[in-house]
């Protein structure tokens, strides 16, 4: 009687988490098309422009893994309250901004407030669901982030069309909603007891991975004072008495690995975010207000099937989706660098196997991964891996932009004798190589641990 008074609960928590995800994902999409209105207005730069979202990424980034360590040690239910009422708070300052600074600080509090729930996303699955059930959980919290994907961008067009920008802050106090429903049906009696937090380590990580991020975003300078950082998080996580972060997580072998192979796949999966944009304007010539609705069916296609994915996690295993993902991933890539300069509706039915490919192999090395971390540090193991995927992010933008600035003028891919676009061609047969690499290396040093 007792597991069936559970389930209901369950289910509860990944309705509303998905819920929760949606406004989060959208959140963070609508602005960048905003970005050309705010720039007008307060007359900028582009480069200063681009603080609406650098920044918000950037504390989005270190307050997923400072959330996901708070929850090893606090009730969720409370972090989940405070983080959605900060999140509400910077909408309320954002929507009565009349300068910049105050735009900038709106979405600072935003970021500060939203870094719980991708922390609450990869808590909820581990700590409430056994892992034979944990995949299809996954997949629930992956389909809300492809729903928010999919109508951010077309909302946020269609409201700055009918009325102010500034009306894009308005969306994340409807997640003020969620509290009662997460505080009614999160079992917090699991939780760890007395253990203090290091804010010293956590100080210093944060600070690494903000130097880190603004170097591999353009800030050359800061990439001493990163590394700088890093050594000293690592001379502290050694020596204090309760570290922010136990060493010995990173001498999990199992663990590592599967944090490397994560940074790599989001890097080679961000392509589809950041490359299909510029190849449908650049090369389609398609009017940047339609480029979005390009990229809708593949979005809503993994909304469809991110439960089914789950499920085949439980039921066939990690390695056998790792590797169906990977296969739906070297299929969008290999049509993409044969016939993406042909038609927008052809890389809108090619980007369906890439969006799906991508989102199966999340699932998957999520829910791997998940296996690998001890219980008790499963709030900052799994918040490394929603952090490190921010930051492959990162690195994946100023790789690819480097190569598209600096073009290509030979055509070497044997797939695409003749195309306006050889940068991209190219680029995306090198993706197809990496995908196979990918699914070897995984195979190979997590397939076995995995299954």
């Amino acid at each position: 009687m007792e597991v069936a008074a559970e389930k209901p609960n369950r289910e509860k928590l990944l309705l509303i988490l998905a819920f929760t995800l949606v406004i989060s994902v959208m959140n963070a999409t609508m602005f960048n098309i905003a970005l050309p209105e705010i720039r007008a207005e307060f007359a900028l730069s582009v480069s200063q422009v681009s603080w609406v979202t650098s920044a918000y990424l950037l504390i989005y980034a270190i307050g997923t893994v400072i959330y996901g360590k708070l929850a090893d040690i606090y009730k969720l239910k409370h972090l989940v309250a405070v983080g959605l009422a900060v999140f509400a708070l910077g909408s309320v300052v954002g929507l009565a901004a009349q300068a910049y600074w105050s735009v900038l600080l709106g979405r600072i509090l935003q970021a500060a407030g939203a870094a719980v729930i991708p922390a609450t996303a990869s808590i909820i699955p581990v700590k409430y669901f056994p892992a034979e059930t944990r995949g299809r959980a996954l997949g629930i919290t992956m389909t809300g982030l492809a729903i928010g994907s999919a109508i951010g961008p077309v909302a946020a067009a269609l409201a700055i069309s009918f009325v102010h920008w500034r009306w894009l802050f308005i969306l994340p106090m409807f997640t003020l909603i969620a509290i009662p429903f997460y505080r009614k049906n999160l079992d917090d009696s699991r939780q760890a007891g007395e253990e203090r937090i290091d804010w010293l380590g956590g100080g210093l990580l944060a600070g690494t991975v903000a130097f880190l991020l603004i170097a591999i975003t353009g800030g050359g300078w800061a990439f001493i004072p990163g590394c700088l950082l890093l050594v000293l998080f690592a001379i502290r996580i050694r020596s204090a008495p309760e570290p922010f972060i136990r060493p010995g997580l990173f001498r999990n072998k199992g663990y590592s690995t599967g944090l490397a192979i994560a940074f790599l796949s989001t890097g080679i999966g961000y392509s589809l975010v950041f490359l299909i944009p510029q190849l449908l304007t650049d090369v389609n010539r398609l009017a940047p207000g339609l480029v979005g609705f390009v990229m809708v069916p593949a979005a809503v296609a993994t909304a469809i099937l991110g439960r089914h994915g789950g499920k085949m996690a439980d039921t066939k295993g990690n390695t056998f989706l790792f590797c169906t993902a990977a296969a739906s991933l070297l299929t969008c890539f290999v049509l993409m660098s044969s016939f993406a300069t042909v038609s927008p509706v052809l890389v809108s039915l090619f980007l369906i196997f890439g969006n799906v490919g991508l989102s199966f192999m999340l699932i998957a090395l999520s829910n791997a991964i998940s296996r690998m971390v001890p219980k008790e540090q499963s709030g900052v193991g799994m918040g490394l891996l929603s952090m490190l995927n921010f930051m492959s992010g990162a690195v994946a933008t100023g790789v690819y932009s480097r190569i598209v600035d600096q073009g290509a003028a030979a055509v070497w891919n044997p797939l695409s004798a003749h195309t306006p676009a050889p940068v991209y061609s190219n680029l995306y047969l090198v993706l197809a190589l990496l995908v196979v690499i990918l699914m070897l290396l995984y195979y190979r040093l997590l397939g076995r641990k995995t299954k």
